[in-house]
């Protein structure tokens, strides 16, 4: 007999059966899970809609802030020519917030690269699924609900308000559910 080295019998064990019953739940879960990234990527876009926003009002600042009062006198009366009362309360506050913006147009431009920059950092965040993107949505939004239904309320009704308004506490609504099914609360 030669010396041969013993070799041991090598079994393969095989993963335990699984019941049909597991895999529906894994396909819920990763179902959710998809969903969930989905929710949050789209609240990731509308943030990089309004800082897109933003940097559009700054570059008009920048291009118009001499010409602004005229500017805007001639955009106010054709709105009104074009749509009546449409949005008019907006319209007047943004008008209102333009004539001061012209006046200290280098800190308003200062103020809208803040915003921006806030915006396109919470998007950034949202969409690498990171942990203080999703407390700064939860909170960034639903401080201002309480304002926004206060204003809802009090003054006249307005459907751009109210679209606001649902449109935040829906944005939280789906932050907070991504937060609880990833256990961060």
């Amino acid at each position: 007999m030669t010396n041969r080295p013993v070799q041991e019998d090598k079994v393969l064990s095989l993963p335990p059966k699984r019941s049909h019953k597991f895999d529906k739940q894994d396909q819920a879960l990763s179902s959710y899970a998809s969903k969930s990234s989905e929710s949050i990527k789209a609240v990731a876009i509308y943030e990089i809609v309004k800082g897109g926003g933003a940097l559009l009002m700054a570059a008009a600042l920048w291009l118009w802030h001499k010409d602004l009062e005229q500017w805007l006198a001639t955009v106010t009366q054709t709105w009104h020519q074009q749509f009546g009362q449409l949005l008019a309360p907006q319209v007047d506050s943004i008008v209102q917030l333009a004539q001061r913006a012209s006046k200290n147009w280098t800190l308003f431009l200062l103020l809208i690269f803040a915003y921006a920059s806030l915006r396109f950092i919470e998007a950034y965040g949202l969409w690498q699924d990171k942990t203080w993107a999703y407390w700064f949505s939860v909170i960034g939004y639903g401080i201002f609900i309480p304002v926004e239904l206060y204003y809802l309320i009090t003054g006249p009704f307005d459907w751009f308000k109210l679209g606001i308004f649902v449109l935040n506490i829906i944005i939280v609504v789906v932050v907070y559910r991504n937060m609880k099914h990833k256990g961060l609360l």
